[in-house]
């Protein structure tokens, strides 16, 4: 090779190498596809967009922080370091990221009876669990909770959030654990409401419903356009429906500080101080004091438990969802929505966070504001900023009864109970791991919920490959032959070995028809494994002990090499039916003229026709001649219970055939 060729080849692999980088980088970082196309137009969408989400995300963030059981301030902690990691590495224009009802009960489950390091720490872990998610591609775990599952576990999260927020709401002060116990507590409670209270937080309820149904009033003739002041009170309607989260807390907290000021003892129970300004940047508490107490990392990690895994899982089933829903038909990069979650959760966790995720009602926001890029997410984290700087000494008068009912109007919505009549429709079995998630979330934690639901679910996944329908008929060709057809409906694997060497040996014996040679179909038998092809070498021994041949017609290539490397003998296949009728139609003519054992039968049966070459007729079968010129795949010519072609149509003479 010339040094100028070496050369030029060189070049190649590199600009193929930079190549290969540059698109791996834009695919990592969305940002520098989309920032060089960024205009004015834009910039005054993202900016509507961002503003809106802004209004939406504050009052939600307060609300989302006691449900955690955590100060108010770490709402806001939670909600701004999400909004600019996302700008960089997103790949979803609607998506925002922060704190979410779902993730504050998760982690309240950490944190009651704990501090706030417990929540902080746990932020940190759930973003390395989704980081290695991403950098293993583990994403496909997300693929194993099905919609069943997630309809019961956010059904149920949805009840135990509402259910929470009935102390605030009715002005009650209790300590509770689990959702059966608040309701006790609650139950118990109820002549210790605070009418007060109850009076205002039962009218914001309705306020907020009514305030959410008025963005879908439509102005303007039936069959036409409304004209443009039509469209302006319509865009108006919808601002107000966005934003009554933030209309409601501060006509609220507007009510409380004249009453306040009047009375010097407000009748509502307040938020109380929020610290203002920036949380403390720093690394996460890998340890803490609680009480006399001292924990550890080690500590601290057992005490969260199962939540170190569950959390970071149930945040991406959450965004990835998200993503799904507003992506318009484009493919989503589930392994960049993990890693841009897992940096949005690490880094969070550096400025106090509790463990966030996508929000679908601030998406929706999002999306309908007409957001153009992922740019919107940073005037939203702007507007979080300066609220934390600005607006905190106000938040002390925000009655808790508010925010109760900004909760429970977000999560209501969740139930999913409009589904259940589909599932009953189209597959009821569906149905049980919905409602065992449901119930066992409320009646012992979410977490034990959807481990629950998830294994249910993979009993009834794995269930036919344990217990595999088995067709059995008895057949006849056209010569005359009888046989039994076996054909199995799923792949050969271990939970189903002993089960099948069972049903085909009853089904041979059953009827009388041990005297009939046996025909394994296996066209559906897509895979194999070791277990199995021991299974089966059992099977073909139980069949030579009783003398009664057993063929396997059609296995796939895949299935002949397991059998192959499992050095199983004996293991006699077929690929395609002139093969099939006539080693039928030899052994017929033989048994009618041999009364010796069965390898005698077959000794002659090879004399005879020359058709199974003796040295090794039944050590890994013989394939068809045309299958050797295509990658040894066996295909059968036609179906084998097509009536129109008979399964073992006679041929006038034995097929051509070649040794393995």
């Amino acid at each position: 090779m010339s040094l100028s060729t070496s050369i030029g080849n060189s070049e190649n692999n590199h600009a193929t190498w930079m190549k290969r980088l540059k698109t791996s980088l834009y695919r990592c970082v969305p940002i520098l596809s989309w920032m060089p196309l960024y205009n004015a137009d834009k910039f005054i969408c993202d900016l509507i967009a961002g503003v809106t989400v802004g209004l939406t995300v504050i009052p939600q963030s307060l609300a989302y922080a006691t449900l955690a059981g955590l100060e108010p301030q770490y709402g806001l902690y939670s909600a701004f370091v999400g909004c600019f990691v996302y700008v960089v590495f997103g790949s979803c224009k609607d998506i925002t990221i922060g704190p979410t009802a779902l993730m504050a009960l998760m982690t309240y489950q950490q944190v009651i009876g704990r501090n706030a390091d417990f929540a902080i720490l746990l932020c940190f872990l759930t973003g390395c669990v989704q980081l290695l998610m991403a950098i293993l591609h583990l994403g496909v775990l997300v693929d194993f909770i099905s919609i069943p599952v997630t309809v019961g576990f956010t059904s149920a999260t949805s009840v135990i959030i509402a259910c929470s927020q009935l102390k605030g709401l009715l002005g009650l002060s209790f300590k509770s654990n689990g959702f059966l116990d608040t309701v006790n507590k609650v139950w118990t409670h109820i002549p210790k409401t605070r009418p007060w209270d109850a009076t205002l937080g039962f009218t914001c309820i309705v306020v907020l419903l009514l305030l959410r149904k008025i963005k879908d009033i439509k102005l303007g003739p039936k069959d036409g356009k409304p004209n443009k002041r039509q469209k302006t009170i319509m865009k108006t309607l919808w601002l107000i429906s966005t934003a009554r989260n933030v209309f409601v807390v501060v006509v609220c907290s507007f009510i409380a500080y004249n009453l306040h000021a009047e009375n010097e003892d407000s009748p509502f129970i307040l938020t109380g101080t929020v610290r203002s300004g920036l949380p403390s940047f720093g690394l996460p508490p890998f340890g803490t004091n609680l009480g006399n107490q001292t924990y550890s990392f080690a500590d601290m990690c057992s005490e969260l438990g199962s939540s170190i895994v569950l959390v970071p899982i149930i945040g991406v089933l959450g965004n990835v969802a998200i993503a799904k829903a507003f992506s318009s038909g484009d493919s989503v990069d589930a392994t960049q929505e993990l890693l841009t979650l897992g940096i949005c959760n690490l880094l969070g966790s550096f400025a106090s966070s509790f463990p966030v995720t996508g929000s679908f009602s601030r998406s929706a926001v999002n999306h309908a504001s007409g957001v153009m890029t992922p740019f919107g997410g940073f005037y939203t984290g702007v507007l979080i900023l300066l609220a934390l700087g600005l607006l905190t000494p106000y938040f002390y008068f925000i009655p808790k009864a508010s925010l109760a009912a900004v909760i429970i109007c977000a999560v209501v919505f969740m139930i999913e109970y409009e589904v259940v009549k589909p599932m009953w429709k189209s597959s009821r079995k569906d149905l049980i791991p919905t409602f065992v998630t449901f119930i066992t979330c409320l009646v012992i934690a979410v977490e034990y919920g959807i481990i629950i639901g998830v294994g249910i679910n993979l009993v009834f996944l794995l269930y036919p490959s344990a217990r595999p329908t088995i067709h059995v008929e008895k057949s006849t060709t056209h010569s005359g032959v009888e046989y039994l057809l076996v054909t199995p409906a799923n792949s050969l694997y271990f939970p189903a070995v002993d089960f099948i060497r069972t049903s085909v040996g009853k089904a041979a014996v059953k009827q009388g028809l041990s005297h009939l040679p046996v025909i394994i179909d296996c066209r559906f038998i897509l895979g194999a494994d070791f277990t199995a092809a021991k299974g089966i070498a059992a099977l073909i021994e139980d069949f030579n002990k009783r003398k009664q041949p057993i063929y396997f017609y059609n296995p796939q290539p895949s299935v002949i090499s397991v059998f192959k490397g499992a050095s199983l003998e004996e293991f006699v296949h077929f690929c395609s039916q002139e093969e099939l009728d006539f080693i039928l139609q030899s052994f017929s003519n033989n048994q009618q003229h041999t009364k010796g054992t069965e390898p005698e039968q077959r000794r002659l049966l090879v004399e005879m026709n020359d058709f199974l070459p003796f040295e090794s007729p039944f050590n890994g079968g013989v394939p068809c001649k045309s299958a050797e010129n295509s990658s040894n795949v066996c295909k059968s010519r036609n179906n084998l219970n097509d009536s129109s072609t008979p399964l073992l149509e006679k041929s006038g003479s034995a097929p051509e055939v070649t040794k393995v």
